[in-house]
């Protein structure tokens, strides 16, 4: 192929590294009023009365706004799909706030020093409520999160209120304990996964202001324009075709950015005073303030015969969504259906959840979104089932994991219609040097090395679900404008959509322009999460390119005077077969300029039926100092499933950047909270992510498989690239130095300790 399955740069590269690109903050008007907020120090409790008089008495303070200013009509900040699972249990300000750092007044300035000055004349009176801080507890505990009368949920998703409970559901097939019963080999343990921080470089922000017509208009670094413009329309209590959502360049997201964390204090203060306003959080509120990774505790039992084959397996999470429910619901669920699906030979299978509030910072979207968490624990498990059987864990996984063809009950029911994993774990094999490895080699040096394996699987794109369209026109001289509602974090989506149509059109990829998101021009698309921007957009991109190629036949031919059945179109030119006649797209693209009746575009939309999971093979080498426990990562092999790669450079490096995020999740990542609720992990000097130095070799590979339902038989890479780091690591730990560390991260303290306990 010319353009797909091959390394384009991507289109922004020379903007980007001569420092030409601009973000939110860039482009933001020099007079929008600088907003920020008031935040609790409480982690449950009521307001009581407020005082304002001080603060706005503060030179070039604008406003300062309290819960009493607010509609009482609550939302969600979820940017998922209507009717969103995630329940409504959001006010711009509320009088009962619910963690360390909730919003409690809004304050608007002329300056970022007014405003700080006024933040700290504002006197709150507050009546201290008793926090739950234990998720353990928190389900019908009698004191309530959300007790509200006018808290919803939209969908039937097992939420109760009444019992601090976002979310609960039972799913199984055949009967799970009495096939454990009968197994020669069982392991029953649970593992306990931590909230973690998406840590993106630039930090939430977003500036609105009002234009001509009196809309309001925001500009933000978001993943999900179109959500956050039923969010804001939703939260001010105005109609949708009141709200504009503009997304300039993104400076990371991974997640966090499918929350609309602050969109709607600076919308609020622009509806309210009619003058543009800009909130950029701080380090410190992107930490304290914003929507982590869930904490989750996974009880997983494993059953297998004598013969390694793994016949039940039994998952159960507690997912701590904290004080609001933004993707409670929803990255539950994965981290049983992404995680009991890799073993395809199980007679029985049962996946039971429960999602509650707690007094602690709201969770939310994170790469791979509840996989990750199921993930690490189903695939710590496998392993200990293996030791406990005396056999090679690569072996146990060879004879259960799921295979082509096969048909995945814990998966929705769907079918591997693609399916490489056999090939990604031999490969990975290969790669690390498994044979001579494993499990373990003395230094010699009070040094030990160990390996250690973790399988992973995905999807892309949420089934019957997320919809995507995009537009596409012919200009004058030829040149197309492809016109996209899917967001570029810097993933390089943008590329990779110009690379599928270039393709489709043969066409040169210069001669493609997209066009960036706004809520008014593009057309819909649910947004960059779910690991569904090349899987659905990419569908998209192929159905609009078809439709369009034929109406420039149809336009070809009849400029040519002959019938678009006699005529060829070969992406340059359109020509009469009956005589050789040919016009080239360019005259084409000149002539409908003038004198036509009929615009040459074409915008096509694809949702799909199904979501066809990438896998992925990750094996970690690892050097544990027996002394102090320290472990380093020396090596990391990593291998892809993810069909036909579009853009291998691209796919290599979100590999790389993924396995990177999953290395701080397994070895360094926690957020710290006291017994008071306040969050100590507000810094990067508290809070600490790997450094290229932490990350040892990364090696990355790809097995490609070809996938029917997709573009040019595409699946998705986003998500699942972090997902084997954690379980790979815990399990070179273990046969290091006989440590099973199952809670992460993964620290020198623990592994320390647990020698010192073997010993």
């Amino acid at each position: 192929m010319r353009y797909v399955n091959q390394a384009v740069p991507k289109l922004d590269a020379q903007a980007l590294v001569t420092g030409q690109a601009v973000y939110t903050d860039d482009i933001a008007p020099d007079d929008c009023l600088i907003v920020k907020v008031l935040r609790s120090p409480h982690a449950h409790a009521l307001i009581r009365d407020v005082q304002l008089s001080r603060a706005k008495a503060v030179p070039g303070i604008e406003a300062v706004f309290t819960y009493k200013d607010c509609p009482d009509k609550r939302f969600t900040l979820a940017g998922q799909t209507y009717p969103e699972p995630s329940p409504y249990d959001r006010l711009i300000l509320d009088q009962r706030v619910r963690f360390v750092g909730d919003p409690v007044a809004i304050v608007a300035g002329q300056t970022e020093e007014a405003v700080q000055k006024a933040l700290k004349l504002i006197k709150v009176q507050y009546e201290v409520l008793e926090p739950v801080l234990d998720f353990h507890k928190a389900k019908d505990n009698p004191v309530l999160i959300h007790p509200e009368e006018n808290w919803e949920s939209l969908a039937p998703v097992g939420a109760d209120n009444q019992r601090n409970l976002c979310a609960h559901e039972e799913c199984y097939e055949g009967n799970v304990e009495q096939v454990l019963a009968e197994c020669a080999y069982v392991v029953d343990e649970t593992y306990h996964t931590k909230a973690n921080q998406q840590a993106m470089m630039e930090t939430f922000r977003a500036y609105s202001y009002k234009d001509a017509y009196g809309r309001l208009n925001i500009v933000s670094a978001t993943q999900v324009p179109f959500h956050v413009r039923r969010i804001m329309a939703t939260a001010l209590n105005i109609p949708k075709s009141r709200v504009r959502v503009i997304k300039p360049r993104i400076g990371g997201g991974f997640g966090a950015k499918q929350t609309a964390v602050m969109e709607m204090y600076p919308a609020f203060v622009t509806w309210m005073t009619g003058k543009p306003a800009k909130m950029v959080f701080t380090r410190e509120e992107s930490m304290i303030a914003s929507s982590p990774r869930h904490e989750m505790e996974v009880r997983v039992r494993i059953g297998a015969d004598e013969d390694g084959r793994i016949r039940a397996m039994d998952v159960y999470t507690l997912s701590n969504t904290g004080a609001y429910g933004e993707h409670g619901p929803t990255t539950v669920g994965l981290s049983g259906h992404k995680s009991i699906p890799l073993y395809g030979k199980t007679d029985a299978f049962r996946f039971v959840y429960d999602v509650v509030y707690t007094n602690v910072m709201s969770a939310g979207a994170y790469r791979g979104y509840g996989a990750t968490q199921g993930i690490f624990a189903v695939e710590s498990a496998v392993t200990e089932l293996a030791e406990k059987m005396g056999v090679d864990p690569v072996v146990l996984r060879e004879k259960n994991l799921v295979k082509e063809g096969q048909v995945m009950p814990a998966y929705y029911g769907e079918t591997a219609q693609s399916c490489a994993l056999d090939r990604c774990l031999e490969r990975a094999k290969e790669m690390i040097g498994w044979e001579e490895k494993y499990p373990a080699r003395d230094m010699g040096n009070g040094k030990v090395r160990g390996i250690g394996v973790g399988m992973a699987m995905q999807g892309s794109g949420i089934a019957a679900c997320d919809t995507a369209s995009v537009a596409l026109k012919v200009n004058d001289d030829g040149f197309y404008s492809l016109m996209i509602g899917a967001t570029d974090m810097g993933t390089g989506c943008d590329t990779v959509l110009a690379q599928m149509a270039a393709e489709c059109l043969e066409c040169g990829i210069d001669e493609i322009v997209v066009h960036g998101v706004d809520t008014d021009v593009s057309p819909y698309d649910c947004g960059s999460y779910a690991s569904s921007t090349t899987y659905v957009t990419g569908m998209a991109v192929v159905k609009t390119c078809e439709t369009l190629r034929e109406k420039l036949l149809e336009r070809g031919a009849a400029y040519l005077g002959c019938d678009p059945e006699d005529a060829e179109f070969d992406g340059e030119k359109v020509t009469n077969l009956k005589n050789g006649e040919s016009i080239s797209r360019a005259e084409i693209g000149n002539r409908v300029m003038c004198n036509n009746g009929d615009a040459l575009s074409a915008s096509e939309a694809f949702s799909s039926p199904v979501s066809p999971p990438p896998f992925m093979v990750g094996i970690a080498e690892v050097e544990v100092d027996k002394l102090t426990g320290a472990v380093e990562l020396i090596d990391y092999a990593a291998v892809v499933d993810c069909g036909t790669p579009i853009n291998p450079n691209l796919a290599r490096v979100q590999t790389e950047g993924g396995i990177a995020q999953g290395i701080g999740m397994a070895l360094y990542e926690d957020i710290v909270y006291n017994d008071k609720g306040k969050n100590y992990s507000n810094s990067f000097m508290q809070y600490k992510i790997p450094s290229r130095l932490d990350v040892g070799t990364i090696r990355v590979d790809f097995e490609s498989s070809y996938e029917p339902t997709g573009p040019f038989g595409a699946k998705s890479i986003g998500e699942i690239v972090i997902n084997t780091p954690a379980p790979a690591i815990a399990n070179a730990v273990s046969n290091a130095v006989g440590v099973r560390i199952r809670e992460l991260p993964i620290t020198a303290e623990k592994v320390y300790w647990g020698m010192q306990e073997k010993k």
